[in-house]
This record gives structure tokens, C-alpha cells and sequence, in this order.
């Protein structure tokens, strides 16, 4: 390979959120982080390059983005996707959770049901319940090792509930399912029929195994096109999530207005100078890198397959994103009693499935995206304390 995934980086003292607070967060010291999903490669070379021109210009006043910045999303998401943008068509944010909340506040009231498909990111429920929202779920179902939406208990809690807002997770975060058209096709005729908007959190879009392919979802059926928000940001696919910077895509005229006035309201205006310029070397540069990153991490994924193949944890096979989901049930545990596995007997900090909703019990979400050294370490671990149980 052309770049070096293998390369351990020091993180620590760098006030790294993964490394750095495990004794704020009541974490033993000596737990390995494997939890937040951020990655623990550096960031391409090529965008490193974009970065220190723009410091060496020493000017870092207010910036917002011209032309070239829209250029380089519209070809991507062309190359990538398949997808054709307008620049007019977004509006940028400092992150995709931000975002959700600004949009849910721009476009329910006080109230009104917000749905989900649980186990899903843990900031949609919170982004709903912090923002006085009616929090929906429809469970996920899980059978013969994968998940699908149970379609008729989707619509009916739409019914009864008078459901607003549907934030899709896609592809999906955490059990790794890269929606299917046909899926999105029908998730997005259930909520046209009943006037649900969808906002569609697509930041995992680029990573995406062999044999699967991302489907935007307004790409799925143009009459969905009106009726959504996409958002995407370079951060999960490049590790520049502490640069904050996120492109929300809204065809729908009225939706994109009233986010705009919501981000008028918070005082949100001119984005970070850094995040444009690592957004669009991100963009121009990155394509190779992500290739490579992609291999490597299948690669961290079969490691991952192999060495929990003859276990009680079972691998949930993703189909996209750096997150692996582990079926921990069989341990017969409880969610406190497998936590206190994975920290005091395990040495490693994952994130707990219960945070993802109640169909998440017994279940574990590790991050891939380490150096195969790093990770081997991780499950080499996780074997020993299996093996003292």
C-alpha cells in the first residue's frame, strides 16, 4: 500500500475524547479505547499539505465557502455515489448532530413524534428528548444473524402517534446494515403517504465492504428528493471530526430556509475556516486513501471473524461502516455484569449495546479502524478474559 495504516500513533495528551478522559468518565486507566468512533490513522498526507498552506497564509479570519468547495462535494458525490448535487441546494454545519437537532427544531413543534429504528446512534434519542420531541421507536428486527424494518409496525407507530420526523441512520449505525433500494424505497413511500419528512444521517456513506452499495436516499425514488435532508460530512471518512464540519443537503426549499433561520436563531453563521479546507482537499485528494483504507479495514474485519469465530461473542457480519457489532448474549450476562467484563476482565472500553436502545441488550460496538497490531492486541484480550469465565 501506498500509505501506512500500520503505523501505532501516539495518542495520548493530546486531549483526545478516546484517550484522555477515561478517569473523568469513571474508566480504569489501563482499558483499551475502542468506544468513540473516530479513527486511529492519521489523516492523509494530501489534506495535512491543504492544511499547513492555509496556516502558513497566518490569517484565520471569518472564511465562508466559494464555488471550488462545492465543486469538489458535487464530483464527489458523483464519483462516489452516483449522486448528482447543486451546490445552492446546502447548508453547512459544524457537525451532523447538530444538525439533526437544528432541523429538528426547524421543522416540528414542541411535542410532535420523531421516529427512529432502534438499536440506532445514540444521538437521535437524545437529540429528540432534549429538544422536548416525542421519542418513536420501531424496533429493528434481528433474525438469521442480520436486521431489517418491521415495515407494517413502522407505519403503524406513524399512525398513532401523528409522527412528524423520521431520522434515518444510513447506512447504519451500529449493526452495519447498508440499505438495500428497495428498503429505502419503501421506508420513504411509507412516509411520503403519511407527510413525514426524513432527515437521512448518511456519514458512514463511504464506507461501504465488497459486494454492497450506498444508495442516497433521495437517489432511491425522485419524488423522495422533496421530501428529506441529507447529511454527509468528510469526518468519519477522513478522522477530521474535531474539525467540525458538516454539508446538509435540502432540495426542499421551505425545509431549507427554516434551517436556516434555526441556525440564524443559535447564532451559527461562518464555518470553521479549517474544516473548508480540509473538506475540500478531503474531496479532491482522498479517493486513493479511502481505497486503501477500505482494504485494510476488511482486512481488520476478517482478523475480527477469525478470532471470534469459536466464541460465545458472535461477529453481526456489517456491510458498512468501521463498527463491529458483537452478540454477547450468550455469555449470559447482564448489561452491567458484560460491562464490567469488557473493563475489569477484558481491559477494553467498547461501547455498551444497551446505549442504542433496548435492543441493544448484550451487545458490544467495536470500533475496526486501528492499526492491525493495535486491534490483534484488542481480541487477544478479549480471548484470555474469555477464556477465564
Amino acid at each position: 500500500m501506498k500509505y501506512d495504516f500500520d503505523k501505532v500513533c501516539e495518542r495520548h495528551n493530546t486531549n483526545s475524547l478516546k484517550y484522555d478522559f477515561a478517569t473523568e468518565m469513571g474508566i480504569p486507566s489501563d482499558a483499551l479505547p475502542f468506544w468513540i468512533a473516530d479513527m486511529d490513522f492519521e489523516t492523509p498526507e494530501e489534506i495535512r499539505a491543504a492544511l499547513h498552506k492555509r496556516i502558513d497564509h497566518g490569517i484565520f479570519g471569518y472564511t465562508d465557502p466559494k464555488g471550488t468547495y462545492f465543486d469538489a462535494i458535487r464530483n464527489w458525490c458523483r464519483t462516489q455515489y452516483g449522486w448528482e448535487v447543486k451546490g445552492e441546494n446546502y447548508v453547512l454545519a459544524c457537525s451532523v448532530v447538530f444538525a439533526l437537532c437544528a432541523l429538528i427544531r426547524a421543522l416540528t413543534k414542541e411535542g410532535d413524534g420523531v421516529i427512529v429504528c432502534q438499536p440506532v446512534y445514540y444521538p437521535f434519542e437524545e437529540s429528540i428528548r432534549k429538544n422536548n420531541r416525542k421519542l418513536i421507536v420501531s424496533e429493528l428486527v434481528f433474525e438469521n444473524g442480520g436486521y431489517r424494518v418491521d415495515y407494517k409496525d413502522f407505519e403503524r407507530k406513524i399512525v398513532e402517534n401523528n409522527v412528524k420526523l423520521f431520522i434515518l441512520c444510513n447506512p447504519h449505525n451500529p449493526v452495519g446494515r447498508v440499505w438495500q433500494k428497495e428498503e429505502l424505497v419503501a421506508l420513504g413511500n411509507i412516509c411520503m403517504k403519511h407527510n413525514v419528512f426524513v432527515i437521512s444521517d448518511e456519514i458512514h456513506a463511504d464506507f461501504v465492504y465488497a459486494g454492497y452499495k450506498h444508495t442516497v436516499f433521495p437517489t432511491a425514488k425522485k419524488e423522495f428528493e422533496d421530501m428529506c435532508a441529507v447529511c454527509t460530512a468528510p469526518t468519519k471518512t477522513f478522522n477530521l471530526a474535531g474539525l467540525h464540519i458538516a454539508n446538509i443537503y435540502l432540495k426542499n426549499e421551505k425545509a431549507r430556509s427554516a434551517f436556516k433561520a434555526e441556525l440564524d436563531r443559535v447564532g451559527y453563521c461562518e464555518p470553521n475556516v479549517m474544516g473548508l479546507v480540509a473538506c475540500e482537499a478531503a474531496y479532491r485528494y482522498g479517493a486513493e486513501w479511502l481505497g486503501e483504507l477500505k482494504e485494510y479495514l476488511a482486512g481488520n474485519l476478517a482478523l475480527v471473524r477469525e478470532t471470534l469465530k469459536n466464541s460465545k461473542i458472535k461477529l453481526i457480519e456489517p456491510q458498512g461502516t468501521y463498527l463491529a457489532w458483537l452478540d454477547c448474549r450468550a455469555l449470559g450476562l447482564t448489561d452491567s455484569e458484560l460491562r464490567g467484563f469488557m473493563l475489569e476482565k477484558a481491559k477494553l472500553w467498547l461501547d455498551d449495546g444497551y446505549i442504542f436502545g433496548k435492543g441493544g441488550s448484550g451487545f458490544q460496538r467495536l470500533n475496526l479502524a486501528y492499526p492491525r497490531s493495535v486491534l490483534k492486541s484488542a481480541l487477544d484480550k478479549l480471548l484470555s478474559a474469555l477464556k477465564a469465565i
